[in-house]
């Protein structure tokens, strides 16, 4: 197998302070790679270097035998290598308030709306950084088997729907195709009896300014779900990100099952609107290789789904 991209001591000082620092890397054709180490360890400058964003300090690196560090980024493109997207997740305003706790506003509404003026500069911030925004939103199904004393459907469905009507306050003036809209019902191993069924939320959910939302569909809890998005109108264009590996089990997905998965939803939106991902964070949930494990499988199981729904 040849090499396809080749990294040798590579190097980047940012006034002094060593980001990336002898790297070696070799990747050959048709192999998947991951990036794994903890904030600031220099993963996301090593694709910045890769394509041109950042130039390096010293090292080379070789795309098919040519050298990319020489190249101007538009130039780097051009030869197919580009890093397509990128993502910045930031919590939304109704998760934001399970942390930090109302003790100077008259009323509920007055707490979360400042929430949401205070979130407002990240999420521009992490746009106009080149980043697609993903709006971290447990709260919209979680807070109902949290609020004490136990709400009924409607008034719980008022207080989703001030949250969500505070966040999308805080996206004014973002175009929706930067957003990504995740949710989920917790990600913590437990029977989840009572989480709040999706047919009492997706209306409230949708009204996000988002092109894309992601949620929970991979799971034993969930994945009946499906049946609910069959019935549910969606504005042309929107993107499905549903969950086709899970956090909930160690068992690491088959390839195979994903792409029938990804079939199944591309039968819904069309094939040009889904996008595979997982139902929610691998962290702390399952043991690090077991997580990495199955984000492979989910991109082979997306090469499986893309041959049989585009051929």
């Amino acid at each position: 197998m040849s090499s396809h991209l080749v990294l040798r001591d590579l190097a980047v000082s940012f006034n002094g302070f060593m980001a990336v620092n002898g790297l070696d890397l070799t990747i050959s054709k048709g192999e998947l790679r991951c990036l794994i180490g903890p904030n600031g360890a220099g993963k996301t400058t090593c694709l910045d270097l890769i394509c041109g964003k950042v130039k390096p300090t010293a090292g080379s690196i070789l795309f098919n035998g040519k050298h990319l560090e020489i190249l101007e980024e538009y130039t780097i493109a051009r030869s197919g290598v580009a890093l397509d997207e990128a993502f910045v997740p930031a919590l939304a305003p109704g998760w934001l308030d399970h942390f930090i706790y109302n003790e100077d506003f008259g009323t509920d509404e007055e707490f979360v709306y400042a929430l949401a003026d205070a979130m407002r500069d990240k999420y521009r911030a992490i746009v106009e950084a080149g980043f697609i925004l993903q709006i971290d939103d447990p709260g919209i199904a979680t807070s109902w088997d949290m609020l004490k004393p136990e709400p009924s459907l409607t008034d719980y469905r008022k207080y989703v729907l001030l949250r969500i009507e505070a966040l999308n306050h805080a996206l004014a003036g973002i175009q929706p195709e930067k957003v990504r809209y995740h949710w989920c019902w917790g990600s913590w191993h437990g029977a989840h009896v009572n989480d709040i069924p999706l047919e009492h939320i997706i209306d409230i959910a949708l009204k996000v300014k988002a092109q894309t939302y992601s949620f929970e569909a991979a799971n034993v809890r969930h994945q009946h779900e499906m049946e609910v998005w069959k019935e549910t109108k969606l504005t042309p264009g929107t993107i499905l990100m549903p969950g086709v590996i899970s956090h909930a089990t160690n068992i690491v997905e088959h390839p195979e099952l994903i792409a029938r998965r990804l079939v199944d939803w591309a039968g819904i939106v069309g094939r040009e609107n889904v996008v595979g991902g997982a139902d929610c964070g691998m962290g702390g949930r399952v043991h690090a290789e077991i997580g990495w494990t199955k984000l492979a499988a989910l991109a082979e199981g997306a090469a499986l789904a893309t041959k049989t729904l585009w051929h």
